[in-house]
């Protein structure tokens, strides 16, 4: 029903694939097949996202503090991304995805680095969903690589410390421009944004499921999307408020 205040389909959904390491030591294999037979579940949450009119899919696939891990899954991890990169990018063209990688680049082999351009490049006249891929990427990296970069304006003179709103730092965010993340799902069992999209997450609604990275298949990403359906999204206001206006609440 129009104007009950329900949320419907998220516009933008964000993803932390986890549970890659469980599910491989459930089957006595090294982590980093676990981390390979994650591929699968984004190809399907991708053609998942695109077949429900998702306009965004955020996947958190590694994080700044990654690099703790042993140096070999580090390494093999590197591999994995430099292989998917190229493998998957005929198939986000056939579906219409353009490709964004926000993060921290510079850590990355100069090699990656190409890869990366080379893959955004590819796909950049695609106009359907944007596939956003977080790789060394950390909430509070963006924060304050927006926040420096405001300091840096007003140091120069072409901004005023009153003109710092919200809306200032939110424009030099990496997911600058595009909406907020409705629906936040995590796999893996862990119940925890583990400095992922802290400041756009002030009104998402989280999810959390015990389905590991592999296994989050068309029907676990369908559950997802029913749980999301049946929220009530208030942004502030009360519930009868949104009941009675017939609004989102949706700031904007």
């Amino acid at each position: 029903m129009e104007g009950d205040g329900l949320a419907r389909l998220p516009r933008h959904v964000a993803i932390i694939m986890d549970g890659n390491g469980r599910w491989a030591k459930q089957r006595e294999l090294p982590r980093h097949a676990g981390h390979k037979a994650g591929v699968g579940s984004v190809r399907s949450s991708v053609e998942e996202s695109v077949r429900h009119g998702v306009e965004v899919l955020t996947l958190f696939a590694f994080s700044s503090e990654n690099w703790k891990r042993p140096q070999k899954e580090v390494s093999l991890l590197m591999d994995l991304f430099m292989v998917a990169l190229q493998r998957e990018v005929k198939r986000l063209k056939r579906n219409n995805v353009r490709l964004r990688i926000i993060g921290d680049r510079s850590a990355f082999s100069d090699k990656l680095q190409q890869r990366i351009a080379q893959a955004e490049t590819d796909t950049d006249q695609c106009n359907g969903m944007l596939l956003q891929i977080a790789a060394n990427y950390g909430g509070r990296w963006d924060i304050t690589r927006a926040t420096r970069r405001l300091a840096e304006r007003v140091a120069a003179g072409g901004l005023h410390p009153d003109q710092i709103d919200e809306s200032a730092i939110a424009a030099e965010l990496s997911f600058a421009g595009l909406p907020d993340p409705d629906l936040f799902i995590r796999t893996g069992g862990e119940q925890r944004i583990s400095n992922f999209i802290l400041w756009q997450c002030a009104y998402t609604e989280l999810y959390f499921t015990d389905t590991y990275w592999p296994d989050f298949d068309a029907d676990a990403y369908s559950e997802a999307l029913d749980f999301y359906a049946g929220r009530q999204r208030r942004f502030g206001m009360t519930g009868e408020q949104v009941e009675e206006t017939g609004s989102t609440g949706r700031p904007g």
